[in-house]
């Protein structure tokens, strides 16, 4: 499934670092049934996107906007081992990448995000609090 290799990646300090994968309402269901974190996306791209901490507000913001019921899954980044890779993206930052599957009962958290009136996502009360 997933074919294309990583590049010009970078690792930073991990200790415990939590990253997060956001899924499209109409893509909750199918992720369920396979298990896994489903995308289009990520199928097409040969790797699943996820989003640090720092991040997800700007991907919830540009690739989900105004979408109410977005899954919020919380991973920690050790729990892919030598699958993550953080790779450059959208600015320059480095993104974590997994060249494999992203199991959904292996997320810490969960969360379903609703938008405010101006379409941005509220990420809830918890979210910098340790798991």
């Amino acid at each position: 499934m997933l074919a294309v290799e990583p590049q010009d990646c970078f690792m930073p300090a991990m200790s415990e670092t939590r990253i997060y994968k956001a899924l499209r309402p109409e893509e909750i269901a199918p992720s369920e049934a396979a298990g896994i974190a489903l995308t289009a996306l990520d199928q097409a791209d040969g790797f699943v996107h996820l989003s640090a901490a720092d991040q997800i507000a700007e991907t919830l913001a540009r690739h989900l906007a105004g979408a109410d019921g977005v899954l919020l899954l919380e991973y920690t980044a050790e729990s892919f081992g030598n699958a993550l890779k953080w790779e450059p993206s959208r600015g320059g930052d480095h993104f974590p990448h997994v060249y494999g599957a992203v199991p959904l009962d292996q997320a810490r958290r969960r969360w379903t995000l609703d938008c405010d009136e101006s379409g941005r996502h509220r990420l809830p009360a918890d979210f910098h609090q340790e798991a």
